[in-house]
């Protein structure tokens, strides 16, 4: 018997996480809310432990065609430009961990997430709204809309930090804001002066802001990313709101002459509310029954880390894992289930603190920053690899 599993959402761990439930022999069916696929956004990065399982699934050989592979990550103060520290990547970065790392326009990922998913047989449902989760002992139903209902072995809430699935079966709040504004940019590199064309990741760090860039489509374009505390905006649930340039200058505040000049070349920004929720304390908080959360909708975390589309496909992984049936055994989907949670939430966990870390550590004022530009300078490289995220779970 072909079992099934439905999915709410068609972002990349919604895609993902129907790639590895096919792979694992099921039956796939995917519901996405908007009236087409797409992906809000202008770059990712993806380290050693999300490359390596995009290489697994099959689309190492696309994503070489559109990605980008800097050869550093270079930080730096955000006030006076110094260089606090730097990290080898390229070909140096690959052999230590098997995998590169690159960075990426969403879509392109997004695109290649879906082209896998159609490959593999997923079905796949737009204009797909799902108003209500009706779990039960041997099977969980959604309702679509006010049109019809649908059911299955297992259901997957991969529908983001605004998840419908967490709001129906947890009934646990919205994600708070943590008082951080995002602005990005996205500018084709040959339309920049040559001194602010760039090929490495870079990051400025400052009180109460840092800002990142990095190159996406085989290097043509630039992402650039800053983060302001205390900064607002518009709709909190809106991830596309406009910004102008002297807003983005407003909120970031006093920065060196190199980083003002990047943010004024930028043709357009745009601007969304973080969000983010505790880490997490106990598997119950990705698996209830017969459905399981993953990505955002699991474990919504700050971006200090790039990790949050890197969690969401370890999350699919795991999940697809968990769900092959051994042979000549039938499969208890809520025990296997329960496993994917039990093999997920402490590295969820310790990723969602590493990034809050990361944060008061990047926007540091007075004694801490000091004491962050020296630690910096001393260890440059130990401080930040971390092995035990990019070798995986």
């Amino acid at each position: 018997m072909t079992h099934q599993l439905l999915i709410a959402g068609g972002g990349m761990g919604g895609l993902a996480a129907g790639i590895a439930a096919a792979r694992a022999g099921w039956q796939a069916r995917l519901f996405e809310k908007a009236g087409v696929f797409g992906e809000v956004g202008a770059g990712i990065q993806l380290g050693p432990n999300s490359t390596r399982l995009l290489a697994g699934w099959g689309l190492e050989a696309e994503l070489h065609r559109v990605a980008a592979f800097p050869e550093a990550l270079v930080v730096r103060d955000a006030t006076s430009g110094a260089q606090l520290g730097r990290l080898q990547l390229g070909e140096l970065f690959a052999a230590r961990y098997g995998s590169p790392y690159m960075t990426i326009h969403r879509a392109d990922l997004h695109g290649l997430l879906l082209a896998g998913a159609q490959r593999a047989g997923v079905a796949l449902k737009l204009d797909a709204r799902i108003t209500a989760v009706m779990p039960g002992a041997g099977a969980v139903a959604v309702r679509i809309g006010d049109d019809y209902e649908v059911e299955a072995d297992a259901l997957v809430g991969a529908d983001g930090v605004w998840s419908v699935v967490r709001g129906q079966v947890y009934g646990d709040g919205a994600a708070a804001a943590t008082g951080t504004m995002a602005f990005r940019a996205l500018a084709t590199q040959r339309d920049l002066p040559a001194a602010l064309r760039q090929h490495d990741v870079g990051a400025w760090l400052g009180p109460r802001m840092h800002m990142v860039s990095y190159p996406v489509r085989g290097g043509e374009q630039l992402n650039v990313v800053g983060f302001a505390e205390g900064a607002s905006g518009a709709d909190a649930q809106d991830w596309n709101q406009p910004a102008s340039g002297p807003q983005v200058e407003a909120a970031l505040g006093t920065v060196c002459p190199s980083l003002m000049a990047l943010i004024r070349a930028m043709p357009a920004w745009r601007a969304w509310t973080q969000h983010d929720r505790p880490p997490m304390t106990g598997p119950d908080e990705m698996v209830r029954g017969r459905v399981a959360l993953l990505g955002d909708a699991a474990h919504p975390m700050r971006p200090y880390l790039a990790q949050g589309a890197g969690m969401a496909l370890e999350d699919a992984a795991e999940l697809g894992r968990v769900l092959v049936k051994a042979d000549g055994a039938d499969l208890d989907v809520p025990l296997a289930l329960r496993r994917y949670a039990l093999n997920r939430w402490q590295r969820n966990a310790r990723v969602q603190a590493r990034a809050l870390r990361n944060g008061r550590i990047f926007h540091a004022d007075g004694i801490m920053r000091l004491g962050r530009d020296l630690s910096m300078k001393l260890l440059g490289e130990r401080l930040l690899d971390i092995p035990w995220l990019y070798r995986g779970q």
